[in-house]
This record gives C-alpha cells, sequence and structure tokens, in this order.
C-alpha cells in the first residue's frame, strides 16, 4: 500500500510506541502476516518517509491480530505507551516529520535514557527489546 511513497508524499500514520517496537524489531509477532508487514514498514521507514503520529490504529496495526475491526484489544495497554512516547519525545498527536527525525528522538529521549522498560517493561514482547541494541543507534550514526 505505500511502498512507492516518497518523502515529499503524504504521511504514514505510525503510533508513537512502534518507533520502540520497530527500534528492536527481529521478525518476531503476532502472527507470520503481522511480522512480514512489520518488516515491510521497517523497510519503508528507514527510507525516511514523511510520518504522522496517531493515537488510534495505524498503518502497522493493519496487519495485526489484535486489530478488531480498527480497534485494538489492548488499546488501554498500547494508549499508555504512546503517550509515554510523545511525551518523553516532546511530540504530540498529529505531528508530521521524517520517520528518521522521530527515530533519533525516539533513541536520545528514551533509548539512551534507558526509559523504555519504565515506559513498556510490561509489555510482552519486552524480552526481545532487552535482548538486544536499538537498530537507530547504528542507523541514526550513517
Amino acid at each position: 500500500m505505500y511502498e512507492n511513497v516518497s518523502a515529499s508524499e503524504k504521511s504514514v500514520p505510525v503510533r508513537p510506541h512502534h518507533g520502540m517496537c520497530l527500534a528492536y524489531f527481529k521478525g518476531w509477532g503476532y502472527s507470520d502476516g503481522f511480522s512480514r508487514h512489520m518488516q515491510e514498514m521497517l523497510n519503508l521507514f528507514e527510507k525516511n518517509v514523511k510520518i504522522c503520529l496517531v493515537k488510534d490504529t495505524d498503518e502497522i496495526c493493519s496487519a495485526c491480530p489484535n486489530n478488531q475491526s480498527g480497534n485494538c484489544s489492548s488499546a488501554g495497554q498500547v494508549s499508555d505507551y504512546d503517550q509515554a512516547v510523545l511525551l518523553e519525545c516532546g511530540l504530540e498527536e498529529g505531528a508530521e516529520m521524517p520517520f528518521l527525525e522521530f527515530a533519533k528522538k525516539v533513541q536520545e529521549a528514551i533509548i539512551l535514557t534507558d526509559k523504555r522498560t519504565g515506559i513498556c517493561g510490561s509489555c510482552q514482547w519486552n524480552f526481545i527489546c532487552a535482548d538486544q541494541k536499538s537498530r537507530w543507534g547504528k542507523l541514526l550514526r550513517k
């Protein structure tokens, strides 16, 4: 759907907490379809497309089995994650920017300051994040 989006075109909706999920994603997820879609979105975001931060289901959520007719079955928990990311990064819902600018904010304001576990340490996927370094550190040094 977004494979041909360039940085100058429409923005891709992204939940703020996905800035952290994508930093540690290594191919595992809720389902094979979700994992494939997450990798496709990561590949797109690494091209620095324009994004819009949303606190509702986004393009990544579109392939998630927890997405039930546009509503997340874990809405309360992930909404808390989203709000915490916005707060720590000094951003607001609706903010638009190139993805790598957002990734840099997540890396500097949350990951490098050891705030990730305070925000999403209760996530079922925390073991993945706790076991590796953020890809944003390497990506942003380029």
